[in-house]
């Protein structure tokens, strides 16, 4: 860590560009880059890539980058900029990829119980466009899941964590005995014990609903990035992949 290096350099200039001009510009700007779920009218490929770029405010941007500095630096320098910037990108549209993948599936689990309950396409539409519903719908069905539809179809997801969280695998991997000393620990930990316990209380946030971190994380964006960054990992390690100038 110390070294400010090129391609994070870069990557933490357009975060900020990308975080000032949605300020500025306000939720328009949010409908095109932010990622939003397929069947949603604001939804573009585009997205999944660019929801890279927007956070939803200064201390998530601040703690982003601020990790992506202080584990992709050693990174950058050991692969190089190349190998680093491919690395991160996949990370990051893998996790876009994995969270849309869990929210379609849960979307559509709660979908066919409407549609078995008898509820026209139409009146799905209108709860997942205004939130709106007949009371009596909620004696077949908890509200619980009402909301829980209407929430994936309507929240798009923002934030570089997903890409963050692959490399903070792929630093845990390549200096497993490197010590995180945290505000919230009273001792430095290694990477190889910390990192696993975090991706695992996401996992497990991920699964119950219970947020251990606080509400609206993607919880499956980041177990999403980990996921593609030990693949990755263990790819790049079986076939000596080196150094990218």
């Amino acid at each position: 860590m110390g070294k400010l290096t090129d391609a994070i350099k870069h990557l933490i200039i357009l975060n900020v560009i990308f975080f000032a001009a949605s300020s500025f510009l306000g939720p328009k700007f949010g409908s095109w880059f932010a990622l939003y779920f397929p069947q949603n009218e604001n939804f573009g490929i585009w997205q999944f890539v660019t929801h890279m770029f927007m956070h939803g405010g200064f201390m998530h941007i601040l703690f982003n980058m601020y990790a992506l500095w202080a584990f992709g630096s050693p990174l950058e320098q050991m692969w190089g900029r190349n190998k680093f910037l491919f690395f991160y990108f996949s990370a990051g549209i893998g996790a876009g990829l994995i969270y849309t993948g869990v929210n379609y599936f849960q979307f559509n689990g709660i979908y066919n119980e409407l549609i078995s309950l008898g509820m026209q396409a139409g009146d799905i539409q209108t709860l997942l466009e205004t939130g709106s519903y007949n009371s009596g719908l909620l004696d077949a069905i908890p509200e619980k899941k009402l909301s829980e539809i209407y929430q994936i179809y309507n929240t798009p997801a923002v934030g570089a964590s997903g890409a963050i969280y692959g490399v903070l695998v792929a630093f845990g991997m390549s200096f497993p005995n490197a010590k995180l000393a945290l505000i919230f620990l009273p001792v430095p930990i290694a990477a190889k014990y910390f990192i696993p316990v975090l991706i695992g209380l996401d996992l497990f946030s991920g699964v119950t609903g219970f947020s251990i971190f606080g509400g609206g994380i993607a919880h499956f964006a980041h177990v999403g990035g980990a996921l593609i960054g030990f693949i990755m990992m263990k790819y790049w390690q079986k076939n000596q992949f080196t150094r990218w100038n």
